[in-house]
């Protein structure tokens, strides 16, 4: 479903994402791993168009989104929940779910969509009228992650969903992620700290260093020992 060949992204010169080659298939969960600065954020903003790529190819679908405004890139069916969620905390729960799907135009189509997103997180039925600033972090999470649902999304970026969050809340968030893929097809690219949860629930991990490519392998594959000596520098 995404796949990227030599992408570099720059700021300035400064080349935060160097040659970087990915893959994802469709239906699966796919962890980016690193270090802070390894250039994992950078490279969700590049796929979802926020951050145009110095070079290289991104394919959505067989569709080249290279430079594609990101508008345009979510309406094709990829979401991107950026890091801290971004939800609009002077807006109510439910008025920042509905935003989620305000450009589709079936009412009937959204509003189930937003039962969908109650059930999965059953937390924000019971706030859904308390402005999001009231929201504990996980609860913030939570709704960042329904408000990229409501538009019925082919693929989800996510960046760094456990940030900040108690071991529990993380646990109850990955789990709603395997249940989406498991249950819906749901492709999921998730940028984490966090490796031992995202491995966890990922079929596939990628590991960055310094803006490339360090690991490439299956995630059960990738040893504590391996992302010890890529945190730490030794690779």
């Amino acid at each position: 479903m995404l796949e990227l060949s030599t992408v570099v992204t720059a700021y300035g010169a400064v080349k935060a994402i160097d040659g970087v080659g990915i893959t994802v298939s469709a239906g699966t969960l796919t962890a980016v791993l690193g270090a802070n600065g390894a250039g994992k954020t950078t490279l969700l903003r590049t796929i979802s168009g926020l951050v145009a790529p110095k070079s290289g190819t991104i394919r959505f679908d067989g569709t080249d989104i290279a430079g594609v405004a990101p508008d345009r890139i979510a309406r094709m069916g990829l979401s991107h929940v950026p890091e801290h969620g971004g939800v609009i905390t002077e807006l109510t729960v439910r008025e920042n779910l509905r935003l989620g799907a305000l450009w589709r135009r079936d009412k009937a189509d959204r509003a189930t969509a937003l039962d969908e997103v109650l059930a999965l997180f059953p937390p924000l039925e019971s706030r859904i009228s308390a402005q999001a600033s009231t929201l504990s972090g996980g609860e913030r999470q939570m709704l960042a992650i329904g408000r990229a649902l409501m538009s019925r999304p082919r693929m989800l970026l996510l960046d760094e969903p456990s940030l900040g969050l108690a071991p529990m809340v993380t646990a109850q968030i990955m789990r709603v992620l395997r249940g989406l893929r498991e249950d819906t097809g749901l492709t999921v690219l998730l940028v984490e700290q966090n490796a031992r949860s995202a491995l966890s629930v990922a079929e596939h991990a990628y590991v960055l260093a310094l803006g490339r490519v360090v690991v490439d392998a299956p995630a059960q594959s990738i040893t504590a020992e391996a992302l010890h000596d890529v945190y730490l520098g030794a690779k």
